[in-house]
């Protein structure tokens, strides 16, 4: 906002690109695996030693004034690139905050950001609240979590403490072409359909604690149950027809105590009875069948210690409330989460960073394991280096 946004203004040797990998040492286990020669068909797994993550690799900043970009290529650890985020945001539109419009693959407005997570572990590096669907459920895929393909308004008030957005999104969970999310076998997705994700939040000053926020979400959705055609019996992408709905709600706190601040979040989740089953639309449902319902929370510590040490913690918890077949076990799927670390910033700078990470995350799931239908419990311990330059 002094005129000098555009890219001609700036200190030609400033590249605003960061690549950012993490080194580590890690282990998981998970207890109940589906292992040939065992006397009950499943076996206790575990994996450890010497690795390293994905490669993120950050391009962000601004083409003139009031117009910003960022282009995210991200690569898993065997090198396989694709577009994790790529977007163009206007801003102050006829001069005003509350118009502001973003266009593109981005993460929605959680006041809660997965992409932003404290914890880097194979166990502990997504929200389960964010990506949970009902047991045996395979008709699609989502997770409020991923990045999304569409556009976004979003306005906030001059202090930005009232803040609110919504989201028009195509309906493939931020896969490019407007193809199927759901690999081979699965339905494709139609490219013909559109979501939607609402979110609102207000921040206010409590005394010397800290400025306080609390928000609510919305994301309402919709699957196609079947193809409308298909190729040598295999479905032509594109082609999904039947379509049945989806959402998921919630409310989000984020609470400051000086150094302590803890977020909890209340989630709430429906889907349709045909996605629940995984049938066409155009066959009858199965017996007992109904919409599958249930209802998680979280709670997210950190005590910041210094700008250099912050600890972290976080549990959460998925209880089912209906079954997608009435006579399934009423536990089927609950979900219990739990992680605790700490990130240790040898030193600061605005053009590096480095941590050292330590955390220890373990999920447990009600009744699913793959052979015994016991409970399936994995966990994750991980050391490592995270840098960005």
């Amino acid at each position: 906002m002094n005129d000098r946004d555009a890219p001609i203004y700036q200190n030609p040797s400033y590249w605003p690109a960061s690549f950012r990998i993490t080194p580590q040492w890690h282990r998981v286990s998970t207890n109940r695996v589906a292992a040939d020669g065992t006397p009950t068909g499943e076996a206790q797994v575990t994996t450890h030693g010497f690795d390293w993550s994905g490669l993120d690799i950050l391009t962000e900043g601004t083409l003139a004034k009031n117009i910003s970009f960022i282009v995210l290529p991200s690569a898993d650890s065997t090198g396989a690139f694709h577009m994790e985020a790529v977007f163009v945001r206007f801003d102050n539109i006829l001069k005003s905050s509350w118009l502001n419009v973003k266009v593109g693959k981005f993460e929605l407005d959680n006041l809660q950001s997965e992409k932003r997570i404290l914890t880097l572990s194979d166990v502990g590096s997504s929200y389960q609240n964010y990506h949970f669907q009902p047991m045996g459920e395979t008709s699609y895929t989502f997770g409020i979590g991923d990045n999304q393909v569409g556009v976004e308004w979003m306005g906030h008030s001059k202090n930005d403490r009232t803040r609110i957005s919504a989201s028009l999104l195509t309906s493939t969970d931020g896969s490019p072409g407007l193809t199927s999310n759901n690999g081979a076998g699965g339905p494709p997705l139609t490219g013909k359909t559109y979501d939607g994700f609402f979110a609102a939040s207000q921040a206010f000053q409590v005394g010397s604690l800290g400025l306080q926020r609390v928000g609510g979400f919305a994301y309402i959705g919709q699957a196609p149950t079947y193809p409308q055609f298909t190729s040598g019996g295999t479905p032509i992408d594109g082609t999904g027809i039947g379509n049945k709905p989806f959402y998921r709600a919630g409310f989000t706190g984020m609470w400051f105590v000086k150094k302590f601040d803890v977020t909890t979040m209340y989630f709430y989740g429906k889907d349709s009875a045909y996605l629940g089953t995984n049938t066409r639309s155009i066959d009858p449902l199965p017996t007992g069948a109904q919409s599958p319902t249930w209802n998680g929370a979280l709670v997210e510590p950190h005590y910041t210690v210094n700008p250099r040490l912050i600890f972290t913690g976080r549990y959460e918890a998925i209880r089912m409330s209906k079954q997608a077949i009435a006579t399934n076990p009423s536990d089927l799927g609950n979900i219990d989460a739990g992680t605790i670390g700490f990130r240790f910033y040898p030193f600061m700078s605005s053009r590096a960073g480095f941590a050292f990470h330590n955390e220890y995350s373990i999920i447990r799931q009600r009744k699913a394991a793959p052979v015994t239908a016991n409970d399936l419990t994995s966990s994750s311990v991980m050391i490592g280096f995270d840098f960005a330059f």
